[in-house]
């Protein structure tokens, strides 16, 4: 029996674990009161939101979803067999001790080789996890051909296997329906009892940041639009929404660009840590916006 409260698997850059105490002073009302039963993350990443709202209101149906098909392989691993994730990162982790360079690369070569054919893969799973917990700044990044390319951390001892949250995790997760493709495929039975979170891949801030990359794929501003168009539809139903992104006026006073694609809806500028750097001294407080469509 495990007790305590579930915390994401992975780091996840851009995971909003840093934000949850001033989220929760903007989620919706019907949210807080016990009238909204399912909950919808098209753009789950590390799940930081999510497992905050299982935890702390009373969802009944959450719906996740992610384009990178090994992140919602580590999901679906963990709800339908926590041990034996558990059982083969425990592996990894005594391998890893002692022979850090060698086994770090032994297995993002090893991960670059396996194909995602059937719906679980836990081997994949693991070194999934374990490339998360020793890698740089536990980034998620990959060249061209979708390969994982980040180079080795410098951790000491860094936690491999959390036998204890990942099964707290595997418990929440039993309420969750779990899906990999377009984020659009996941909002087909909205309902004005459903609130959707979208924290998709943000608007890049720098020119010719390296560190914006999500996946193989380009989320441009073609894509911020369309995705913006889709906000105006769903907002539509009668659902409750909420969507971050990256606040441009950060570098650019005169750059309204979010603030023209959902002018009329309730944006406020929340305060984040700039988490990847690797210069610690320019890891400086930044702001992002969220958009609600609701105003309470």
């Amino acid at each position: 029996m495990c007790n305590g409260t579930a915390k994401p698997f992975l780091k996840w850059a851009g995971g909003k674990g840093q934000l949850l105490n001033t989220f929760d002073k903007l989620f919706p009302e019907k949210l807080k009161i016990g009238k909204i039963d399912t909950y919808i993350e098209p753009f789950v990443g590390g799940g930081a939101v999510l497992f905050y709202l299982l935890q702390n209101y009373d969802i009944k149906q959450a719906y996740i979803n992610d384009i990178n098909k090994e992140l919602i392989n580590c999901y679906r691993c963990i709800k339908a067999d926590v041990f034996e994730v558990i059982k083969k990162l425990e592996i990894l982790e005594k391998e890893y001790s002692g022979l850090e360079k060698e086994i770090y690369y032994k297995v993002r070569d090893r991960y670059n080789d396996i194909n995602l054919n059937g719906k679980y893969d836990f081997e994949k799973c693991a070194d999934f996890i374990f490339l998360n917990r020793t890698c740089f700044n536990g980034l998620y990044r990959v060249n061209k051909n979708g390969k994982f390319n980040v180079p080795q951390g410098k951790y000491k001892k860094p936690l491999i296997c959390d036998r204890d949250n990942l099964i707290l995790c595997s418990k929440l997760l039993q309420k969750v329906q779990i899906s990999f493709g377009e984020y659009q495929q996941v909002l087909n039975n909205v309902t004005e009892n459903t609130f959707i979170y979208f924290d998709p891949p943000y608007r890049p801030i720098v020119e010719n940041n390296s560190f914006v990359s999500y996946d193989k794929s380009v989320f441009d501003d073609t894509c911020q639009k369309e995705l913006a168009e889709y906000y105006k539809m769903l907002s539509q139903k009668e659902c409750l929404l909420m969507l971050s992104n990256s606040d441009p006026k950060n570098t650019n006073e005169d750059d309204t660009f979010f603030d023209n694609l959902y002018n009329g809806y309730r944006i406020e500028r929340v305060t984040a840590k700039r988490m990847i750097n690797c210069v610690a001294s320019k890891r400086s407080d930044i702001t992002e916006i969220l958009v609600m469509n609701y105003s309470k």
